[in-house]
């Protein structure tokens, strides 16, 4: 008799990957008035903004009398420090000093390039730093080209390393990203199904009553509270149709319409801030409760704070109560308030009302109590407020 063999079935076999890697981020750190920095004392730095990469906080330290005593102010140096808890947290850096001359001979001092020879440096806890205490001769930096307008610039990059079990299968299937804006878009472009007309200075659009009650309280009320049971036009009288076009458009794809303003960087080309598209915008979405686009609309108005733009922008962003931009606002002014803006602040916050130069009596307040509630005073307090926090 001939005995058989079973084979049991075979299993597909199970894959897994052990992957190590780096997080990578950068930093600009632009040191203005240099000149004036310098003398501070050995070991006293001047701190970058914190910047997160890989789930860390990081910071750069640049110390114009150097770190070392024994130099006697020969170099100065620059660290990138640990600036959040973390413990044994592996990294690579790389320290730019940029060159702001024509031949851009940036000065570069690398992790990244010997990464192999000595592998990532390891930070022990908060407060941690790498970088170099000779970082620069001191003579040599002040008669160079990366010094300009007393001006440096640095860049930091961080690799923070990470490691982890992939297991995931070998075949997947990509989701693609939501596109139902791109659907609701199409509604309002097409006009199909609309029960609304809104007639703004003479332009006509066609919209739906309940993906308007839907994103908005102030359409929520006017549709389903009975006001505006029939299909009647509304007039809009307090908003130009560019502006209603693009709190439509927001309405229904949850993005900003694609307009120029949105797309470039201040310059002298480009509207007040009355005419701005942004500004009017800002307004619309207070009217209609609309929070991100308010945001939005922030974000946008932010890039083109400036000495001269700040007092309005601040006028402005109090006024439909845009809180994160007003503190950029009241930020900005704190950290400028030493040079022209001050000036600048006195006028605008002054202007007509002492055009006569004529005198004024007060005859119920002593004389260190009016000067404390001068509005520039308050406007100095919130600034030095802001700088002690």
């Amino acid at each position: 008799m001939f005995s058989h063999r079973h084979k049991s079935p075979l299993v597909s076999p199970s894959s897994s990957r052990f992957v190590t890697e780096t997080v990578n981020g950068s930093h600009n750190f632009v040191i203005k008035g240099y000149s004036l920095a310098k003398g501070i004392g050995v070991g006293k730095h001047i701190a970058s903004e914190t910047f997160t990469v890989g789930g860390f906080q990081w910071a750069i330290y640049f110390y114009p009398d150097g770190k070392n005593p024994e130099d006697n102010s020969a170099y100065v140096s620059v660290f990138i420090a640990l600036a959040s808890e973390g413990t044994d947290v592996r990294a690579l850096f790389e320290l730019t000093l940029v060159d702001q001359g024509t031949h851009g001979k940036h000065k570069v001092h690398s992790h990244f390039d010997r990464s192999l020879e000595s592998g990532p440096y390891t930070l022990k806890y908060r407060g941690s730093m790498w970088g170099y205490k000779r970082f620069f001769r001191r003579t040599m930096l002040e008669s160079s080209t990366f010094l300009k307008d007393d001006c440096l610039k640095l860049n930091c990059t961080v690799g923070v390393v990470v490691s982890a079990i992939d297991s995931s299968r070998l075949h997947s299937i990509d989701v693609p990203e939501s596109d139902i804006g791109a659907h609701f878009g199409m509604l309002l472009e097409n006009e199909e199904g609309s029960d609304v007309t809104f007639n703004v200075r003479g332009v006509k659009f066609h919209a739906h009553k309940l993906v308007l009650a839907a994103r908005s309280p102030e359409f929520e009320s006017e549709f389903l509270n009975g006001m505006e049971e029939d299909n009647h036009e509304i007039v809009v009288v307090d908003m130009e149709p560019k502006v209603f076009k693009a709190l439509l458009h927001f309405i229904y794809t949850d993005n900003l319409i694609e307009d120029e303003e949105f797309s470039v960087t201040s310059s002298s080309c480009m509207p007040s801030l009355s005419d701005k598209l942004a500004a009017k915008l800002l307004a619309a979405a207070d009217k209609y409760g609309l929070a991100r686009l308010a945001l939005m609309c922030e974000s946008v108005l932010c890039k083109d704070i400036s000495v001269n733009s700040v007092a309005n922008i601040l006028a402005l962003a109090d006024r439909f109560s845009a809180m994160d931009l007003k503190s950029v606002c009241l930020k900005f002014a704190a950290e400028n308030l030493v040079g022209g803006l001050y000036l600048h602040l006195k006028r605008e916050f002054l202007n007509g009302m002492e055009e006569d130069n004529h005198e004024i009596v007060v005859v119920d307040m002593e004389p260190k109590v009016f000067k404390g509630s001068h509005p520039l005073t308050s406007i100095s307090q919130n600034c030095s407020n802001l700088i002690k926090k």
